[in-house]
């Protein structure tokens, strides 16, 4: 047995036990595509890669892959972000919106894509479930840390309810053209009159489940146990130069947290 990878999972094993969150960023996901000599894998593989004092928060990040702004180079660039929440909370979302700003070193983030959680069977969306996360990102709008904000996979019907509520109102819709190969006309025609952007994505239903994101973190780990983290949201990002139109890097940025005894 190697002294130096037992004395690194030992290590790790106490970080772990005293946590309470845990955050993770993979860095620059174009770059590792880049060198790597392939193209990027699915959202769901990308973000199934984490590489992982006792602080309660323990950031896992990988320092050489950064994306941080500079300051010169920060209105050459468009900085999107589309947020997958794992769990109802509120504090979920500005928690995340924070660390994207941290990570990128910028104040604002340019547009914000909302992915509420799952429902259960036989549910279906209704504005009753979009109220609490869309009042926070308002919230975020006023004070600035974001500019634009958008929704996921909302029908018409939902879209055209969510935006006669909202004060600040939704700037884009995506839809997956997965399960809709032709943009529904109703939805064209109400996106066009509200100026509201359309755009297509092929993120599955549930980008990360439970299991996948222990089975991740049980791969670095060896045998510590990863049953008693729970996820509460996947972030990822997208630095676009505005001139250009190309993707200069993408990431993800995840949280998790022990689940309390």
């Amino acid at each position: 047995m190697d002294p130096q990878n037992t004395d690194t999972n030992t290590e790790a094993k106490m970080l772990l036990n005293h946590a309470k969150t845990l955050r993770l960023h993979t860095g620059n996901l174009v770059n590792r595509s880049r060198l790597k000599k392939k193209c990027p894998g699915s959202p769901s593989e990308e973000v199934s890669q984490p590489k992982t004092d006792f602080p309660d928060t323990l950031d896992c990040s990988i320092p050489q892959e950064t994306d941080a702004i500079t300051p010169e180079e920060r209105e050459e660039v468009k900085v999107s972000v589309k947020l997958f929440l794992c769990e109802s909370v509120q504090s979920s979302i500005r928690d995340a919106v924070e660390m994207a700003c941290q990570t990128l070193t910028v104040s604002q983030l340019d547009s914000v894509i909302i992915a509420p959680p799952g429902l259960l069977e036989g549910d279906s969306q209704t504005l009753a479930h979009l109220q609490p996360a869309w009042e926070e990102l308002e919230t975020l709008v006023r004070s600035q840390r974001i500019a634009a904000i958008g929704t996921s996979d909302l029908d018409k019907d939902l879209l055209e309810q969510l935006y006669n509520w909202a004060q600040v109102k939704p700037s884009s819709n995506q839809v997956n053209l997965a399960s809709c190969c032709v943009m529904p006309p109703d939805l064209t025609a109400f996106a066009k009159e509200f100026d509201i952007q359309l755009l297509t994505h092929n993120d599955p239903k549930e980008l990360m489940s439970a299991a996948t994101f222990q089975e991740a973190m049980q791969e670095g780990t060896q045998d510590l146990k990863m049953a008693d983290w729970r996820l509460e949201w996947v972030l990822r990002y997208s630095i676009i130069v505005k001139s250009r139109g190309i993707i200069k890097s993408k990431g993800y940025l995840v949280s998790a947290r022990k689940a309390t005894p």
